[in-house]
């Protein structure tokens, strides 16, 4: 059996189609499957759409969260509740082609337990997100321990071994994509062009971008703490040249030292600012809150499909 989850937030204008070809995908895949879509708060006719397409449709099985949780969290939800032996996680705008969903199931079916779409192409972004986005991949790559992937998103394919293990690790901030590279087995890819979005707007300012990406480098890597030690011994090693410079009456040391003493003092608040996500962190998995509440589920009586 495959399991389709498919995160929903304020996504009236697209669902539809979006259900029209998965379902179209997954009956030429043959076989049971379920497509397990989770409404994180949506605040529009979400909610309405995806209760009559569950109605209408014994594949169908619905979460409804209490309240908006987070893209992360309706993907944990999906995973929690998932029966397929084969996990695919896409999201509901058709930027992800349903259609690559066959050939992740190929690779599947050769042996590997993860299956991971990557970008060969971006169409619709503009070039500040596509060089934002680089960026940011290369350089998480190379701050944390774990081997993550360039280009490459929340789209996958995850076996149901892998699911039971991401059961287990019930951390607040989460960072999906991470967490499965973490927990290990064997990866591969496949390559896609991602297209425009369908239809709608996107859900992720660049306020959510920005915290997406600090939970990705606080989540899996120390060593930004570990920077604020090396940049602290060179600006304490730029003073003493400063200092040493002014007893021995070059005039222009005073500037230098003015400048080295406004960077320093500003690279402090900026290090003082990122221990405190590392700590608010902390403080977040300290409560033991749950990483989501479900006001509802439907469809949940049904046959595993046909």
């Amino acid at each position: 059996m495959y399991s389709v989850i498919v995160p929903v937030y304020n996504e009236e204008a697209v669902i539809e189609e979006a259900h029209k070809r998965l379902t179209a995908v997954m009956r030429s895949v043959g076989g049971a499957y379920e497509l397990l879509y989770v409404n994180d708060g949506s605040g529009d006719g979400t909610a309405r759409i995806l209760r009559r397409l569950a109605e209408g449709d014994k594949c169908v099985r619905l979460l409804e969260f209490s309240r908006n949780f987070g893209h992360q969290a309706a993907i944990t939800a999906g995973t929690d509740f998932a029966r397929g032996d084969a996990v695919i996680i896409i999201d509901a705008d058709l930027q992800d082609p349903p259609e690559v969903i066959p050939r992740m199931i190929e690779k599947w079916r050769e042996g590997f337990e993860v299956v991971y779409g990557k970008r060969a192409k971006r169409k619709g972004e503009t070039a500040f997100k596509k060089l934002t986005a680089a960026a940011y991949y290369r350089l998480l790559r190379r701050l944390t321990d774990v081997p993550l992937p360039v280009d490459a998103g929340d789209f996958r394919l995850l076996d149901k071994k892998v699911c039971a293990e991401l059961k287990k690790i019930r951390e607040k901030n989460r960072y999906v994509r991470g967490i499965v590279n973490w927990v290990g087995f064997r990866h591969t890819y496949v390559e896609y062009i991602r297209d425009e979005r369908f239809a709608g707007q996107t859900k992720y300012t660049l306020r959510k971008m920005l915290r997406f990406a600090a939970d990705g480098v606080t989540s899996f890597s120390s060593k930004p703490l570990t920077l604020a030690s090396y940049l602290g011994a060179a600006f304490w090693l730029a003073g003493v040249i400063c200092l040493i410079a002014v007893l021995a009456g070059f005039s222009a040391a005073w500037a230098a030292t003015l400048i080295i003493a406004a960077f320093s003092n500003g690279t402090v608040l900026v290090m003082l600012g990122l221990t405190g996500e590392y700590i608010g962190r902390i403080y977040d998995e300290s409560k033991q809150r749950p990483l989501y509440i479900l006001r509802d589920k439907v469809g949940f009586d049904n046959a595993e499909g046909d």
